[in-house]
């Protein structure tokens, strides 16, 4: 999904963020801000997607404040939040595969620009798909042999569990994360400090450190994994920008809330709809 006119402010909007979380030192912020708005100015093109800038962008934050996890903070709130809202939520799910979905898809509503004090509100909301392919999916799981699950937000990991346990029983899952951090992605060490890393069985990272994947710059193993998988199974915003450049092939599914207009108007759905969507 290439770039909308309204993509710039939320693109500075992250600068921003960045840059003031990234450090107190307001000459090192300036700093950062400047040239992080300067590649942002350079790199806007309506050709272009929005997470090949964010990586840049969330790059020269770190590497002009010398801080590598600007996030980190914000990751640990939202993920001790999301592990303490996930027991009560999960009574109101099925253990089935809708249920799980259902389940997943309701901590996509985790976002860096919201506050973490809201976070369980918002992820307590009833999830309702605009688009709801679960019953494709499930027929994709029961002829597969290969999956790959691209993880989204570092809190979003204790809702994915339950789902990555239920498509192991169709078929083998990799579970892909973020290399090291960017934004308040989930990352390696981060699965491995939740203990949950012999639950979901095989973990590799992406090779690369953006928001969402890009495929050009993954490593090599992951671009195996990549293309011999069955179905891949991505969450978040991210994720879907990337990916639905590429042309639909009926192994790509979409799991996420369309938290901003441009990806609600790609998706054809109501902003701050929840999709489960094959294509």
């Amino acid at each position: 999904m290439k770039l909308a006119p309204t993509c710039y402010e939320c693109l500075r909007r992250l600068i921003l963020q960045a840059a003031e979380l990234a450090t107190d030192d307001i000459s090192l912020r300036q700093q950062a801000i400047r040239e992080a708005i300067k590649t942002l100015d350079s790199e806007f093109s309506y050709s272009q997607i929005s997470i090949v800038i964010a990586a840049k962008i969330h790059k020269i934050v770190r590497e002009l404040t010398g801080n590598p996890d600007p996030y980190r903070a914000m990751k640990e709130s939202e993920m001790t939040l999301a592990r303490e809202s996930y027991s009560q939520l999960r009574q109101r799910n099925n253990d089935d595969l809708r249920g799980c979905l259902r389940l997943a898809a309701a901590a996509n509503a985790i976002d860096f620009f919201t506050e973490a004090s809201s976070i369980t509100q918002h992820i307590s909301k009833p999830v309702h798909f605009a688009v709801d392919d679960s019953e494709r999916l499930e027929a994709k799981l029961k002829n597969a042999a290969k999956v790959l699950y691209l993880a989204d937000n570092a809190g979003e990991l204790y809702f994915d569990l339950l789902l990555v346990k239920q498509m192991k029983q169709f078929a083998p899952v990799t579970y892909a994360v973020k290399p090291s951090p960017v934004q308040n992605d989930l990352t390696l060490e981060e699965v491995k400090r939740s203990g949950l890393e012999l639950e979901l069985g095989k973990v590799m990272s992406t090779g690369v450190d953006s928001p969402g994947i890009i495929l050009s710059q993954a490593s090599a193993q992951f671009k195996q994994e990549f293309e011999s998988a069955d179905l891949v199974f991505a969450k978040g915003m991210g994720n879907y920008e990337a990916l639905s450049e590429y042309p639909p092939e009926g192994r790509l599914f979409y799991c996420l809330k369309a938290k901003c207009q441009p990806i609600a108007n790609s998706l054809g759905v109501p902003i701050n709809s929840y999709v489960a969507m094959l294509q």
